[in-house]
């Protein structure tokens, strides 16, 4: 399928590598909980979702169960943290390049089941907020990924009929999907500028 008329982003993990910092920040504020959160299980497990499904897993694991609500509790600290390792993270130096491209010929949105103090800042100090003519954050909606919302306000937003939506993780291509848009899932912010201009000129999607 051609002729998409908007390209819908997610934002971490595909704009930028901030899923490490996610991670990072979580383990630090609930290790004196007991509660040891490695990359590889945030990775697999836990990348895209609600945080408090993330915690209320975490919690039933412990040994013993812990008050999921004591430890969402401790979000106001992760937040910090993580807008603090923020400030030192850097957009791929072609990202500009490539929104200044694609905005001649697409409406743009970054869609992020993320908090907009955690998005918007870096997006504007990178000077890449001029691009998007829409932004949906975790707050905008009433379910986030994998439901359909958060895609389906971005096309509302931007009064797009065929967006491609360009998704890393399994809740936010289930998303996209549930939306009813065509998905490029990549598998790195490396990956992702390739991929996109590939599909862009009418290359397949890949497997996934």
């Amino acid at each position: 399928m051609r002729g998409f008329d908007a390209i819908l982003f997610d934002f971490d993990g595909v704009l930028i590598d901030s899923e490490p910092l996610h991670c990072a920040s979580w383990a630090e504020v609930l290790a004196p909980f007991g509660v040891q959160l490695a990359w590889e299980i945030y990775r697999d497990r836990y990348r895209g979702i609600d945080d408090r499904v993330m915690l209320q897993s975490l919690a039933a694991a412990a040994n013993p169960p812990l008050d999921w609500e004591e430890l969402w509790k401790q979000y106001p600290a992760k937040l910090k943290l993580f807008c603090q390792k923020m400030e030192r993270a850097q957009f791929p130096p072609e990202l500009p390049e490539l929104l200044k491209r694609l905005y001649a010929d697409y409406k743009l949105a970054v869609v992020s089941s993320s908090s907009r103090i955690e998005i918007e800042p870096p997006l504007a100090a990178g000077k890449l907020r001029g691009y998007l003519g829409a932004l949906v954050f975790g707050e905008d909606v009433e379910r986030i990924k994998p439901a359909p919302d958060p895609y389906l306000l971005a096309a509302r937003l931007l009064g797009a009929e065929r967006p491609l939506v360009v998704e890393d993780s399994p809740a936010g291509i289930a998303s996209g999907r549930a939306a009813g848009f065509e998905v490029l899932p990549v598998t790195s912010v490396s990956e992702m500028p390739a991929a996109l201009i590939g599909r862009l000129s009418g290359n397949p999607l890949p497997a996934g």
